[in-house]
């Protein structure tokens, strides 16, 4: 097949045949793709664990024997922290669609390294400080942000088709392992029992701690052999396809040959700013574009809404102490990160539209319910939390399942970007959500009615993105990403 470029500029060089993809998708699985996932999947652990060791150490930070900042000032270190996810998906995004998937491995692990450990060491809350703890907080986020881009982008292009569904809904649903892993560990860290000083920089260390060896595994890993065919480089992607095959009869596991008629025609595209890409998706992929941005948004929403007001709603209608909180963000994560698990492979079976328009769809139905419940009072902070977690076994699985769609709807030259590009539009709509939501929270006079009234919005958004789906959803499932790329 021909694999089209984004826009009528002519390609920068000769077309190649190839079959590469063929080659790539007939592979079963093997310890090499256990590995690629656990070696690239950690970015999203890592994004879940930062958000959550944030949204709970913010109180902390306020307490005169800690850094003393204002409830302003704490309260401003999640938005300083996404600000820089969207940054630094936009840098590394450019950056690994021109210079590779794998030269972007490290960096960006390391960016995110260095600004976590450096928040640890902020010792007092004189403007210089704060001015120091937002700073570290936003290259936490450049890096954490500049993860999302070059990795979904490389796991994508090294899964066989027949498992790209499943594997990147689960991946991108462990953000929840990280999120239920931060709340455990906080409870020892965050109750009082340590110093004062220690217990919130050993929080912020975590991460670096857990992921340091990451570095070294990826280290090994080959580069997207997809990627050096878009950019011309066939004797590199032969040779990486080589070693990944290599690798794989390794393991015992027997290959067949490839027919020489699954060779496709890839025509390497000219590299475009961001400007430039926007123009050329929604023009040139107008229904593509509108079902990435509407997925993204709908989702960024309701989760922001949602989970940067958990702790607010548990403590200002259900009366727990802001110390306890993070006790139920365990099993609200845990019911997060089940959901891809459970209905990942459903993303294959059945297929991309029905899945995906069923999870949005289903949990903006459960939404409004439970947002009835809440206004008659019929929850307790338990009840509420498991209500949660059912409505959320379904939205997380959309919400990866968005990240999925973003990442294989548009051609591999532009792919880093377009997955940047509708992450950067979905955090900054999203942002809105917590600013709604805590507006409809009076800690010191509770209107459950006020609050019931946003969940209905927050369902009707979720909702809305289920209708696009069924609408502009691409039947993905089981394609190659050129076929993909390739259907109108």
């Amino acid at each position: 097949m021909n694999v089209r470029t984004s826009d009528a500029t002519p390609a920068v060089t000769d077309a190649v045949r190839s079959t590469i993809p063929a080659r790539i998708d007939r592979l079963p699985w093997s310890p090499f793709h256990t590995r690629m996932v656990l070696a690239l999947g950690v970015a999203w652990v890592l994004d879940g664990l930062e958000i959550t060791i944030a949204s709970n150490v913010a109180d902390k930070l306020t307490d005169p024997a800690v850094l003393g900042l204002s409830a302003t000032a704490a309260g401003a270190l999640a938005s300083v922290y996404l600000a820089g996810e969207v940054f630094g998906a936009l840098l590394f995004g450019r950056l690994s669609d021109r210079l590779g998937r794998r030269n972007l491995f490290a960096v960006t692990l390391i960016v995110y390294f260095a600004g976590s450990a450096a928040t640890a060491a902020t010792l007092g809350s004189g403007p210089g400080w704060v001015a120091y703890l937002y700073a570290t907080r936003f290259v936490a986020g450049t890096g954490i942000g500049g993860e999302y881009a070059a990795i979904n982008s490389a796991i994508d292009e090294l899964i066989p088709a027949r498992y790209r569904g499943r594997v990147d809904v689960a991946v991108n649903g462990t953000y929840w392992a990280g999120a239920a892993l931060a709340a455990v560990l906080q409870i020892p860290l965050l109750d009082g029992s340590l110093a004062p000083g220690s217990g919130w920089r050993i929080a912020f260390l975590i991460g670096p701690a857990l992921g340091i060896g990451i570095v070294f595994v990826r280290r090994s890993l080959p580069e997207s052999p997809r990627w050096q065919l878009m950019h011309g480089r066939t004797a590199g992607a032969e040779d990486s396809i080589r070693r990944i095959e290599d690798e794989v009869r390794s393991a015992g596991i027997a290959l067949s040959d490839v027919d020489p008629a699954r060779a496709i025609e890839v025509r390497p595209g000219p590299d475009r700013g961001y400007l430039t890409l926007l123009r050329v998706l929604f023009r040139t992929y107008p229904r593509r574009a509108v079902l990435g941005v509407t997925l993204m948004v709908t989702q960024s929403f309701l989760y922001n809404a949602i989970f940067f007001t958990y702790a607010t709603v548990l403590s200002a209608f259900y009366g727990i102490p802001s110390g306890s909180t993070s006790r139920y963000y365990i099993p609200f994560a845990l019911g997060n990160f089940v959901g891809p698990l459970l209905l990942g492979s459903a993303f294959d079976r059945i297929g991309r539209r029905p899945m995906i328009a069923g999870c949005y769809l289903g949990s903006g139905i459960l939404l409004a319910l439970d947002a009835f419940a809440f206004r008659a009072g019929v929850f307790d902070a338990s009840t509420q939390t498991l209500a949660w977690c059912v409505i959320f076994l379904f939205a997380s699985a959309g919400a990866s399942a968005a990240y999925l769609t973003v990442s294989e709807i548009f051609p591999l030259e532009v792919r880093a970007k377009a997955i940047a590009v509708f992450f950067a539009i979905a955090q900054c709509v999203g942002a809105l959500g917590p600013i709604c939501y805590g507006a409809l929270i009076d800690k010191a006079h509770p209107n459950p009615t006020r609050l019931a009234l946003g969940y209905v919005l927050g369902a009707a958004v979720m909702m809305t993105g289920g209708v696009v789906e069924l609408a502009l959803g691409v039947s993905a499932e089981n394609k190659s990403l050129e076929e993909v790329s390739g259907l109108g």
